[in-house]
């Protein structure tokens, strides 16, 4: 895509062009100073941490030749808004969840979660031995992005409610706060769904502006203080299996780096991704006991709804496929994480039953 001719037909076109320091990076005696944008607000639990870690990590390898300034959702642009600031070169690179941008492309939505999608494990499967990396970078060439997986949450959980789901007919008219493809697939149900960042869900349900939200899990869930509102919460969810972040740069500023600079960052964005995975994954049991001796009540969804989610989510993929790069990228896709469960199942999946079946 030619860059005069997006800026020209995107919103954030015309406040480019006032932010021409910020277009390409800075420069002072060999050295450079990359503007990060992120679609977390400052200090929220995990996500801004992988963020926080990449700009780091880069920084400190290569002795402050590259300086990573990280600014946080509404510091310089807007949460949803970092997709269009990197591929206009109104900021250098953000860290965010890609599902955020299915709008750009639906392919997009496969590099965070997509629903009945694939864990943790058999995503990084995908992608970094299976093509996904490889599918991550055609679809970010489209927009002038070169992009790298750079944190996980782990399964997200089913989220909070007002009210227990006891068949799908509930969700009949339920303002509720999912992006993504699993959000229109709650809406197929008949939810009013919403896409709202991080540090605007907390008021909206304590407003009643939303019945309910998913977020992440205990853990950060525990820090946004969902539980000070409601005290129902589903731990297992159908959307986010294992959700990945990203660290995209704007593409011919990758390319202006050095090939050491260039391996610096790929090697950041690898090392956030398994150190915040771990980071969500070690908080969650002490946090989802925290809640439960809070008063907040554990719930998970009966079949009939599961079943539901599952048709609503083939209904979203159907609308999709027609488009030859996401059909690319969802054949891949379900191909590496069939191939990937049928062994985990047989591993690990059945080590861990019969541990928890001798240890009690």
């Amino acid at each position: 895509m030619d860059r005069r001719s997006f800026l020209k037909n995107t919103a954030i076109g015309g406040s480019a062009a006032a932010a021409t320091a910020l277009a390409a990076p800075a420069y002072a005696q060999g050295k450079r100073t990359l503007t990060l944008v992120t679609t977390w607000g400052r200090g929220l639990a995990g996500v801004h941490d992988s963020a926080q870690r990449c700009a780091d990590m880069i920084t400190a390898m290569t002795d402050g030749n590259l300086t990573v300034d990280l600014k946080a959702a509404g510091e310089l642009v807007g949460a949803f808004e970092v997709f269009d600031a990197v591929t206009a070169g109104q900021a250098d690179m953000y860290h965010g969840a890609d599902y955020y941008f299915v709008g750009q492309h639906p392919g997009y939505a496969f590099f965070t979660a997509v629903p009945f999608g694939m864990t943790a494990q058999e995503l990084v499967n995908w992608y970094y031995h299976d093509g996904g990396h490889e599918l991550h970078d055609e679809l970010g060439q489209i927009f002038g992005l070169k992009s790298f997986l750079a944190g996980n949450t782990g399964a997200q959980a089913g989220g909070w409610f007002a009210k227990e789901i006891n068949s799908p007919e509930d969700f009949q008219g339920l303002k509720f706060r999912m992006p993504g493809l699993g959000g229109q697939a709650l809406g197929k149900l008949g939810a009013s769904v919403q896409n709202l960042p991080g540090s605007e869900v907390y008021q909206a349900l304590a407003s009643g502006a939303i019945d309910g939200t998913e977020w992440i899990g205990p853990w950060a869930d525990e820090k946004a203080g969902f539980q000070e509102i409601t005290k129902i919460y589903y731990t297992a969810g159908f959307h986010e299996p294992g959700a990945g972040l990203s660290l995209a740069f704007n593409r011919e500023v990758f390319e202006s780096l050095t090939p050491s600079q260039q391996k610096v960052c790929e090697i950041a964005a690898g090392e956030a991704h398994q150190h915040n995975l771990s980071q969500f994954l070690s908080e969650n049991g002490a946090a989802l006991q925290r809640l439960q001796s809070g008063g907040v009540t554990i719930r998970e969804f009966p079949d009939a709804v599961w079943d539901a989610f599952g048709a609503a989510s083939q209904q979203v993929i159907d609308e999709n496929i027609g488009d030859p790069l996401f059909k690319k990228i969802y054949d891949s896709a379900m191909v590496s994480m069939r191939s990937s469960s049928g062994w985990i199942q047989k591993s690990t999946g059945a080590y861990v039953a019969q541990r928890d079946r001798v240890l009690g």
